[in-house]
């Protein structure tokens, strides 16, 4: 129950972790997308705002050059009048006058002054002599900014209306005079704020800025956001963002969670099953292909969980494997097949119970002492039980290979399982430790076919023959199969559907007991040729 509790336990903190990592990347990727957003239109708008105010430049000066060439008397009515007309016809003039010394002696908007109004300082001077003036506060309204352009004592307010806001965001528009400083300026009635002169975006301590300045004036138009305010205006779409990845993280942690219940219940199940000798133990026929005699069996483990499904054989070893218990499943597979098959192995010594063992089970320094107890409670001699490893078991591992040794300095066959479908030395698998190769019926289905795999089919018997070894063929299941492999002039082991599928002990034994012939001679399973000596060369059986 504690494991139960503690795999709760993980899968759950698994699912809130990964909500939570959800939740928090969803509120910093709608923070970070709203400020690029915020970021984007602040350009966009700061570019249209300084378009505009090229345009408006140049109206100006056109305007102003035009008051130059009329002979009109100085603040005039008729030339105020004049005045009022041209910003009245204008796109972006907000007023038009005369100026002396830096104050107004009349304009559009104010008409004639009895004392001249205001004091304003240059910012520059361009080379036909026109005089730029930055943040020009017109008349009646000082809440509003301007630039000024005075061309002798002709001058014009002009400029774009500031943009109050940019979508749901509020937006500052300033001119400055080009000079290359990024600094901040402090007056009387404002905090600090950002001036940049020269064209760039980016973000200065909470402030998000666009800078673009003029090719026909000294004057940069530069658009500042707030980045709380670009974050508030942006509040959906981040709470949007945010819910969507911590729906996403919660899913995940969901499945993660799920995969991880399932097969940790899997690998405790199994552990029971094991325990309980609840997996199922089949047995599938080897027969001699020339006399058709059962001569073995090699030893199958089936397991159902709990809810009744069947798990493949490659999973729940695998699952052992992982888990390291793999020692328990091979135990326990030896124990009830040599149990089961004592009295047969005893009375008949040329049958051969064949037992898969892992690559763990090889480097196990409890392996060889259990197999030995085994062997020695059921009183069954070492060479009536084979042992069937793949070639990955033994692939570069000194310990597996001295272990294989000692397996035939006892007396036991080894098999080479699943023979082609690994990537071992051949001298040092086969010629030292192998008593048989066992062709994989992935060599054995394409018999018949235009694979090009049928072309490897006899190099390998070939090696078999030059090596001495036997060769077992697995997945036989169609007479043309059969009939491949027996023409082939060596003696060949067969094992496949064809001859017999999987069944339990009973049935296996009473097989045994029903063969037309008796039971098979020494004859039937040992080589027709004459066997080459080499070091620990021992009896071979299929």
């Amino acid at each position: 129950m504690s494991k139960f509790r503690g795999r709760v336990l993980i899968a759950r903190s698994t699912t809130i972790a990964i909500a939570v990592f959800g939740l928090v990347a969803g509120y910093f990727l709608g923070r970070a997308l709203a400020i690029q957003l915020a970021a984007n239109c602040l350009n966009q708008n700061t570019a249209l705002v300084a378009a505009q105010d090229d345009a408006s430049f140049l109206e100006a000066r056109k305007v102003l050059a035009g008051i130059q060439d009329r002979p009109s008397s100085f603040c005039s009515e008729a030339e105020i009048a004049h005045f009022r007309e041209l910003v009245f016809r204008s796109d972006y003039l907000k007023d038009v006058g005369r100026i002396r010394g830096g104050k107004i002696d009349c304009s559009a908007t104010e008409g004639g002054l009895a004392r001249p109004l205001g004091q304003f300082k240059a910012q520059s001077t361009q080379k036909d002599g026109t005089i730029s003036y930055n943040d020009l506060v017109p008349i009646r309204d000082a809440s509003l900014k301007r630039e000024g352009l005075q061309m002798g004592t002709a001058y014009a307010v002009f400029g774009s209306a500031s943009l109050p806001r940019l979508g749901s965001i509020p937006l500052q528009i300033a001119i400055n005079a080009k000079d290359g400083a990024h600094e901040r300026a402090t007056d009387g009635t404002q905090s600090d704020r950002l001036i940049a002169t020269t064209d760039g975006s980016g973000r200065a301590g909470g402030t998000l800025y666009a800078t673009r300045c003029s090719t026909l004036n000294q004057s940069c138009v530069m658009a500042t956001a707030s980045v709380s305010d670009a974050l508030q205006g942006e509040i959906i779409l981040i709470a949007g963002i945010t819910l969507v990845l911590g729906v996403l993280g919660t899913l995940s942690g969901l499945a993660l969670s799920l995969l991880y219940n399932r097969s940790s219940d899997h690998s405790q199940q199994l552990r029971r099953a094991i325990s309980s000798d609840k997996v199922q133990l089949a047995y599938q026929p080897i027969v001699n292909l020339h006399s058709g005699k059962i001569v073995g069996a090699e030893v199958l483990a089936r397991w159902d969980d709990e809810d009744g499904n069947t798990v493949p054989p490659d999973t729940f070893i695998k699952i052992a494997e992982e888990n390291n218990f793999i020692g328990e499943l091979t135990k326990m597979v030896l124990r009830r097949a040599l149990h089961s098959f004592a009295d047969t192995l005893r009375n008949h010594p040329n049958f051969r119970l064949s037992v898969n063992v892992s690559a763990a089970d090889l480097v196990d320094p409890k392996f060889l002492p259990m197999l030995d107890e085994i062997l020695k409670r059921t009183k069954v001699e070492a060479k009536s039980l084979v042992i069937e490893i793949t070639e990955r078991s033994m692939a570069e591992n000194a310990v597996a290979m001295e272990t294989i040794r000692e397996l035939r300095r006892r007396e036991h066959s080894i098999h080479i399982d699943d023979f082609g479908t690994g990537y071992s030395n051949l001298d040092k698998l086969l010629y030292l430790f192998a008593d048989t190769i066992k062709i994989d019926k992935a060599f054995t289905r394409v018999i018949g076919t235009e694979s090009v795999t049928v072309a490897i089919i006899p190099q390998i018997l070939a090696m078999a023959r030059s090596l001495n070894l036997d060769v077992v063929v697995e997945g036989v299941e169609t007479e043309h199969q059969s009939n491949y492999f027996n023409s082939v002039g060596q003696k060949i082991f067969a094992q496949g559907w064809l001859y017999g599928r999987p069944v339990s002990a009973e049935v296996l034994s009473h097989l045994l007991a029903q063969e037309s012939s008796g039971w098979v001679t020494e004859a039937d399973v040992t080589p027709i040729r004459p066997a080459k000596q080499h070091a620990a060369q021992r009896p071979r059986i299929a």
